[in-house]
C-alpha cells in the first residue's frame, strides 16, 4: 500500500489538473444531452414489431396434429418510445394459449383461428395507450385427425446423374414406405409421396444422404424424411462372341454363315459385366430377306440383349452365307 500511495497521488494531481478539469467537464455535458435526447427521443411515437409465442392447448390425447399451427405471430403496435422499450425489457409479453376445442372442426379435421382473436388475446397485455396495426399472418391454421391413415410408396423427385463413365447401379430408399395421416377425403386420394426436389450431379462414388418429404398441408407423414443411398459403377467396353440364329427358314433348308459367331459390342457396369452371358443376347439372319435379295451378304441383326447393358452394336453386321438342303 505505501508503494501504491505515489502512484495514486501522480494520477489524482494528472487528473485534477486545469487541462483534465477541463476535459471532465465536457465529458459531464456531452453525457447530460445524450440524456435529454434519449428522453426526447422515447418520448416520441414509434411503430415496432414485436414477435408473439403461440400455442395450443387441451388438445384431446387421441388427436393426430397433421400440419401443426404457426407457433409466433408478429405484431406491429404503435406507442411511446418508453412504452415500446418496456416490452423487449420489463414488460415482456407471454404466449398466447389457444384452446382446441374453441376452433376445431370436427367435421373438416381444420381449425383456424383468426388473426382478431389472437389480437384480442394480445391486448390484455398491452398497455392501454398501444394499438396494433398490423398483425401476421392473418390467420392461424391447423390440421388434425383421430389416428386415421395408411401407408404408401415414396417417390424420388428431381434429378440424378453420375458422373462421365459412370452407372447408376444402385438406388435405394429407406423405407420404401411412409405412414400418411390425413381426413378421409385427402386419405383417399393420395397414393404416393414425393420426396423435396433433389439435385445430384457428377458423383463417383456411393452417396448416402436423408432427403425430407415434400409437404403437403393438412397431411402428416411418419417418418418426415427417408434415407437414400446411391451405388455408381464405372462403365466399360466390353465384347462376347454370340452365334447367328436362322429365323424364317422353310423345312428342309439350313442356313450356314461365315463366321459362324459374331461379336456384340456394348457398355456395361465393370461389377455386371461377369453376369452377362453370350445366351442373353440373339443374333439373326432373315431367309425372307435372303430370298428376296441377290447379295451374297447376309445381313445380321441384333433382336435380344440384358436390359442391364447400353449401345450394343454388332461388330459385323453383314457376312458370307451359304444355303444348304437337308
Amino acid at each position: 500500500m505505501r508503494r501504491l500511495l505515489p502512484i495514486w497521488k501522480s494520477v489524482s494531481r494528472f487528473l485534477f489538473s486545469i487541462l483534465n478539469k477541463e476535459f471532465l467537464i465536457f465529458l459531464f455535458f456531452l453525457v447530460l444531452s445524450g440524456v435529454f435526447w434519449l428522453l426526447m427521443t422515447l418520448n416520441e411515437t414509434f411503430e415496432k414489431e414485436i414477435p408473439v409465442r403461440v400455442h395450443l392447448v387441451n388438445v384431446p390425447q387421441n388427436a393426430v396434429m397433421t400440419t401443426e399451427m404457426a407457433d409466433t405471430v408478429v405484431i406491429t403496435v404503435r406507442d411511446k418510445g418508453f412504452v415500446l422499450s418496456s416490452y423487449f425489457t420489463t414488460r415482456r409479453l407471454q404466449p398466447v394459449a389457444v384452446n382446441f376445442q374453441s376452433y376445431a372442426n370436427q367435421s373438416t379435421g381444420r381449425g383456424v383461428v383468426p388473426a382478431a382473436d389472437v389480437q384480442k388475446f394480445i391486448y390484455q397485455q398491452l398497455s392501454s395507450s398501444t394499438r396494433i396495426s398490423q398483425i401476421k399472418p392473418d390467420k392461424l391454421e391447423f390440421y388434425f385427425n383421430y389416428g386415421r391413415s395408411k401407408k404408401v410408396p415414396v417417390r424420388l423427385t428431381g434429378v440424378v446423374v453420375p458422373a462421365k463413365n459412370y452407372s447408376l447401379v444402385q438406388q435405394l430408399i429407406s423405407p420404401q414406405k411412409v405412414t400418411v395421416y390425413a381426413n378421409k377425403k385427402v386419405l383417399d386420394s393420395i397414393q404416393y409421396v414425393n420426396t423435396d426436389r433433389l439435385s445430384l450431379l457428377n458423383f463417383n462414388d456411393t452417396v448416402r444422404q436423408v432427403v425430407r418429404l415434400k409437404k403437403v398441408k393438412g397431411v402428416k407423414f411418419v417418418p418426415s424424411s427417408i434415407t437414400l443411398t446411391l451405388v455408381p459403377d464405372i462403365l466399360t467396353d466390353e465384347s462376347l462372341e454370340v452365334p447367328v440364329t436362322a429365323i424364317n427358314m422353310p423345312a428342309g433348308k439350313v442356313l450356314r454363315t461365315f463366321p459362324s459367331k459374331v461379336k456384340v459390342r456394348f457398355t456395361v457396369c465393370t461389377s455386371m459385366f461377369r453376369s452377362i452371358k453370350p445366351d442373353q443376347f440373339t443374333v439373326v439372319a432373315d431367309y425372307k430377306e435372303l430370298s428376296a435379295s441377290s447379295s451374297d451378304k447376309c445381313s445380321l441383326y441384333l433382336r435380344a440383349y440384358p436390359h442391364s447393358i447400353s449401345k450394343p452394336r454388332l461388330e459385323v453386321d453383314r457376312v458370307d452365307y451359304l444355303i444348304e438342303q437337308q
